[in-house]
């Protein structure tokens, strides 16, 4: 379903604040370190399930039902933060190459219009999806 008008206004007001705040984190999740950052949340997340697990199997073996439900609700949480990590890690060939020159990186105007433009092909293409 395509983002309304105000909630892209939204997303790119919450995305200009996060480059005013720390343009360093915002930049850092651009590329590849997106990956790694999603793959090890996704990781501990399974690592949080199985300890869910066991205190739910813990909590049933020693009759105290307070300690399956809160091992069952880590579960809830571990498998929610998996999946939602998981959809969002970018594929593998997804950063843009850069280019031979200098090594300095783009302006981060630039960088900034360049992912309004992916958002704005995205929605588009979901809106022809959904018209055919």
């Amino acid at each position: 379903m395509p983002l309304s008008d105000h909630e892209q206004r939204m997303l790119e007001q919450m995305e200009r604040a996060l480059y005013a705040e720390d343009p360093k984190f915002a930049t850092a999740l651009e590329g590849t370190e997106l990956r790694t950052y999603t793959r090890k949340r996704v990781y501990q997340a399974i690592v949080g399930f199985l300890v869910g697990i066991s205190l739910l199997m813990g909590g049933m073996v020693a009759q105290f039902i307070a300690l399956s439900v809160v091992g069952f609700l880590v579960m809830l949480g571990c498998a929610v933060v998996a999946v939602t990590g998981w959809r969002r890690t970018p594929p593998a060939g997804a950063t843009p190459p850069r280019t031979a020159g200098s090594g300095r990186r783009q302006p981060r105007q630039r960088q900034r219009r360049s992912m309004m433009t992916r958002i704005e092909e995205r929605w588009q293409r979901r809106r022809e999806e959904r018209d055919d």
